[in-house]
């Protein structure tokens, strides 16, 4: 198997190539990557609500019309549409999700912190993990713009990382094939 990866080394390395091609472009421009995951996002919907709408009047054998499906189709394409129409509500939307999910998950850390202080050592960390939440999520909250950016500026961090990655291993990979040919 490593013997067939070798010969194919190629491919890690287009892979590595396109990631840092990405990571660069979200570094360089995190304003037009976000509206691309928002444009992405509208146009999954539309193709999911499609599919459910299909799915719902297919339904049963005997004829029975998935009324759920096709609703929950129909909820789907107009979420896409409003995506495409209202990008910047988008994300803000997607902002505040964000934050509120941290601010949750955050008090509920708290809350486990203080409830089992006599059973777990050092819950100080299950409690000051669940404040870093909270503050995390209350600066979203109110700057979900810097938020969304940051967030970008990380995707694109991580993408370059796992390019040269991917790029280090095809090449390493490379030259084992090439021991291997000799």
């Amino acid at each position: 198997m490593l013997f067939t990866i070798c010969k194919r080394w190629w491919v890690l390395l287009v892979r590595g190539l396109a990631a840092i091609a990405l990571g660069i472009c979200a570094i360089a421009s995190p304003g037009s990557t976000l509206l691309s995951l928002v444009f992405l996002f509208g146009a999954f919907s539309i193709v999911d609500g499609i599919a459910a709408i299909i799915l719902g009047f297919r339904g049963e054998a005997d004829g029975t019309v998935w009324w759920t499906m096709v609703i929950l189709g129909l909820v789907a394409i107009a979420a896409g549409i409003a995506a495409y129409a209202w990008p910047g509500l988008t994300l803000l939307l997607l902002a505040t999700i964000i934050a509120a999910s941290a601010i949750a998950r955050g008090v509920f850390e708290i809350y486990a912190a203080i409830t089992l202080r006599k059973e777990l050592d050092d819950e100080w960390i299950l409690g000051l993990s669940g404040v870093m939440s909270v503050i995390f999520g209350l600066l979203i909250m109110f700057r979900p713009g810097a938020g969304l950016i940051a967030l970008t500026l990380l995707i694109g961090a991580y993408m370059l990382a796992l390019g040269i990655f991917a790029i280090a291993l095809a090449l390493r990979l490379r030259m084992m094939g090439r021991n291997w040919a000799n």
